[in-house]
């Protein structure tokens, strides 16, 4: 029998309590159209091995990312992670670890976390990172707020050249804050005028380099402009790899860099679980998110780790919080730590170089093909194609023939007039078979 432990009696005292009359007015806040009319079309009961065989046969339907050439891209990136990585992070006393309220027993995460935000912070070129984020969407977001904590100022301005996904999630966010977002139009090639939109009453101005079309962008002049006006300039990026190889945010004159960390240590796993870095300059710690890890002494003198301004931490007293976020994505951290660490400033550096090249011996080919465009001047790993006929058919047509070919902008702008462009990522994975694969597929569907 189902275990149903509340009776019709309870649930009346339950709704009166919080003084709803239906369960249904719990859900007010979904769009009606969101909603289920009826109960999904599914049977009541099925065995567990009928289960098991349906679910597998659709799951066979899909081409996996291990089994073709892949070249998919636009904010999550196929590397390779070393097994040592994967080998570490399932150690019992890291998989099964907790949050690290008690230092005196949480001492080897609290390390590997403090190591975690050095790394961080020397990657972005900046003074302070925190213990990570969920993600890099929810990193951005939250650095918006921070920078309308900091500005008492409630107008974000959005780079056309931001990920849509994470300009959606500020959005969200903003809305029901009832602070201002301006999204400025798609920027495909980079020539967007960011100076002209910052003004006194803009907290900050959010761009990201690479951008989402895969272009690399000087930060240099809009951070200038933003701070001439009391703005905060907030960096993102995607692709953590290109840190190796691109001038850091920090250096460019960031207040807020942000991102995602999943190019390091950590598997494409079906969108998730990833792991949202997030740095800041020392001056703004106060106001930073989430949880921070800092290195003490004890009483005897000896080196040790603790969390450090947690008294702002929801966990301690929620009503001075500076985030609903008060937790970390430690194990996806621990993954980058450990793959940061093998790789070592040298090696990411080679890793950066042959992402490179590898994508300008691809991109080069590409332009090759008959019919096709390369629209960046400058990328990373990264770039946008320009096709002759509708991206998202030559897609699920090179996927007949065994390629993964990227993602149509318009399955991330529909609707914006960008049907035909189309976003290429290959990297350290890609070999010269994976690259002649890719064109002789796009010479035959186009």
């Amino acid at each position: 029998m189902r275990y149903l432990p509340l009776t019709d009696a309870d649930r009346r005292e339950m709704l009166a309590r919080i003084g709803v009359a239906t369960v249904d007015e719990l859900f007010t806040d979904i769009p009606e159209r969101m909603r289920m009319a009826a109960p999904a079309d599914l049977p009541r009961a099925k065995g567990e091995m009928e289960v098991e065989r349906h679910l597998g046969a659709m799951a066979a339907r899909n081409v996996s990312a291990s089994s073709v050439p892949f070249f998919i891209g636009a904010g999550a990136y196929k590397h390779h992670v070393p097994a040592t990585v994967d080998h570490l992070i399932q150690r019992s006393e890291f998989l099964t670890s907790y949050t690290p309220y008690q230092p005196e027993i949480a001492q080897g995460t609290l390390q590997y976390l403090f190591e975690f935000q050095t790394q961080v912070a020397m990657l972005t070129g900046m003074e302070v990172a925190n213990a990570s984020m969920y993600d890099g969407s929810t990193a951005a977001a939250e650095a918006v707020l921070m920078a309308h904590r900091v500005t008492r100022r409630r107008k974000a301005v959005l780079s056309g050249g931001l990920n849509p996904h994470y300009a959606e999630v500020m959005t969200t966010l903003s809305d029901l804050a009832g602070d201002e977002v301006v999204r400025l139009p798609p920027d495909v090639t980079a020539t967007e005028d960011l100076l002209a939109a910052i003004d006194d009453s803009v907290s900050c101005i959010v761009v990201q380099t690479p951008d989402v079309f895969g272009n690399l962008r000087d930060l240099r002049a809009v951070a200038d402009k933003a701070h001439a006006h009391g703005a905060l300039l907030v960096a993102v990026f995607t692709e953590a790899v290109s840190l190796g190889l691109v001038e850091a945010p920090g250096a460019m004159g960031a207040d807020i860099v942000v991102g995602e960390g999943q190019s390091i240590g950590n598997a494409l796993s079906f969108g998730g679980p990833y792991v949202g870095l997030f740095a800041t300059r020392q001056k703004f710690v106060r106001q930073m998110p989430g949880r921070l890890a800092g290195e003490t002494v004890d009483a005897d003198g000896r080196r040790g780790f603790v969390l450090t301004l947690s008294t702002r931490e929801q966990h301690i007293r929620r009503d001075k919080a500076t985030s609903n976020i008060c937790t970390n994505s430690g194990l996806c951290c621990l993954a980058f730590t450990i793959h940061m660490s093998l790789l070592g400033e040298a090696g990411l550096t080679r890793l950066a170089r042959v992402n490179h090249a590898n994508a300008v011996k691809l991109a080069e080919a590409l332009a090759a093909v008959p019919g096709v465009k390369v629209l960046n001047e400058t990328f990373f790993n990264e770039f946008t194609l320009r096709l002759p006929k509708p991206a998202a058919a030559v897609v699920e047509a090179m996927a007949d023939h065994h390629v993964l070919a990227g993602v149509p902008v318009s399955r991330l702008l529909p609707g914006a007039g960008l049907d035909d462009l189309l976003l290429v990522a290959s990297t350290e994975v890609n070999t010269d078979a994976d690259r002649a694969a890719f064109v002789a597929a796009l010479t035959e569907v186009l």
